[in-house]
């Protein structure tokens, strides 16, 4: 585990939030790799800090699904469960596809005016910032849903899309990616305009199983990579 900034002193509730960050950035980052075992004091004296912040930090941690822990031998950073992530996907897929087909039959949404500006922009327009992309894309598919007027299918889909971060942000360390993003959301963005509802639909629907393959295809490598370097390390220290 590599050593981190000894912070600040500073009101608990902002230690704990801080710490809470900085180790869910090293897990997404894979610093922190699946598998990975630690012990709050380690944590703890890595962060200058006491257990209590660090404690309050992983048990938010382990509420989202990122770390697990054993009694007896401390916190683990959760295995990737690649079945549950297919099984989550296929959940957005539904929530997605009504979504889409209620935008159709609905009064234009303001929404769709917002996800315009952003998505149906000239070549040279587009960003290539993969981290702002990805936060972008969370938003396109988070207010398709949100703009159907379904309070609870919008609660259900958020919770999903947190769940899936860790590897869906995976998707935008490539530039044919993000170059991809663009041209299927302005697709599918247009039919929905139109009210092509299942040109819409199967338009998304092949836009995110093409994410879903491709991002199971990169974590793996990426995952490969990480644990090489990790065991490297080990042989130098």
């Amino acid at each position: 585990m590599h050593s981190y900034p000894t912070l600040p002193a500073e009101p608990r509730q902002n230690l704990t939030e801080r710490i809470y960050q900085q180790l869910k950035q090293d897990i997404f980052d894979f610093r922190l790799l699946p598998g990975d075992r630690f012990t709050e004091s380690a944590i703890a004296e890595q962060m200058a800090a006491s257990r209590t912040p660090v404690r309050e930090a992983l048990l938010r941690l382990q509420r989202e699904g990122f770390v697990e822990v054993f009694y007896r031998s401390g916190w683990q950073v959760r295995p990737f469960d690649f079945q549950q992530f297919e099984q989550l996907y296929d959940v957005r897929i539904v929530l997605e596809l009504a979504a889409v087909r209620r935008l159709c039959e609905m009064q234009p949404a303001a929404a769709l005016e917002e996800l315009q500006q952003v998505w149906l922009v000239p070549p040279q327009d587009r960003l290539t910032h993969g981290p702002t992309v990805c936060s972008l894309d969370e938003r396109f598919h988070g207010q398709l849903v949100e703009a159907s007027g379904n309070a609870e299918m919008a609660r259900i889909h958020h919770d999903i899309t947190e769940r899936l971060r860790i590897v869906r942000r995976i998707d935008f360390t490539q530039g044919p990616r993000i170059e991809a993003t663009y041209v299927e959301h302005g697709e599918i963005l247009r039919n929905i305009i139109q009210r092509r509802a299942d040109q819409a639909q199967l338009l998304l629907k092949t836009h995110i199983e093409a994410s879903k393959a491709e991002v199971r295809k990169i974590t793996l490598h990426m995952l490969y990579e990480a644990r090489q370097h990790q065991d490297s390390s080990r042989q130098l220290a």
